[in-house]
């Protein structure tokens, strides 16, 4: 969950992290339990990075990034379609016969995001920033996955101040939920 280093190094981490996911759920057959595990891990994963960049690294790119409203609208545009669609997925077991229609759904929103993030927002983040405020946005980054939820929340705000004062409370019913049913565990 918390890589370690500037922002950029930190998010580009967790995109490495669920891509091996992804890469676990294709190597299965279909209707193999185990996806259904892996689905939910990339899942938690990928809810607490969107809620790390909504808090702080669409708002640094609102700021410091030439047309950064519009990258971050983009983005934002990005998150709710891939949550909308990991909420749709939350409630199919491995052997729905939708589950590897909406998990390839998900894999194709979550992999052209990266492509943009990486290929066009980061190197533009990174061009605009120093390396001291790169650091920092990558502590805060760490610090608001540790609160944030594990659970696709469609409705929940996406911006701040609204989803800074949300996000842990939310985050903290969703890992008693997870500890409670075993969700994400290996």
């Amino acid at each position: 969950m918390g890589h370690g280093g500037d922002v950029i190094a930190e998010l580009t981490a967790d995109h490495q992290e669920v891509e091996e996911l992804f890469a676990k759920i294709q190597g299965l057959p279909s209707g193999d339990p185990r996806k259904k595990n892996y689905a939910d891990q990339a899942t938690m994963e990928l809810v607490r990075h969107s809620v790390a960049e909504e808090s702080y690294l669409y708002p640094a790119v609102r700021e410091h990034v030439p047309q950064g409203d519009a990258l971050a609208d983009q983005e934002l545009r990005e998150h709710a379609e891939a949550e909308r669609t990991m909420k749709e997925l939350e409630g199919c077991a491995a052997d729905d016969p939708r589950f590897d229609e909406l998990m390839m759904r998900l894999m194709n929103e979550i992999r052209s995001h990266v492509a943009d993030e990486e290929n066009n927002l980061f190197p533009r983040l990174r061009e605009a920033c120093s390396a001291d405020m790169l650091n920092k946005l990558g502590d805060k980054v760490r610090q608001a996955k540790k609160m944030a939820p594990t659970r696709p929340h469609p409705s929940a705000p996406d911006t701040p101040p609204a989803n800074k004062l949300l996000a842990p409370g939310m985050g903290l019913v969703d890992r008693l939920r997870d500890a409670m049913t075993g969700r994400g565990k290996d």
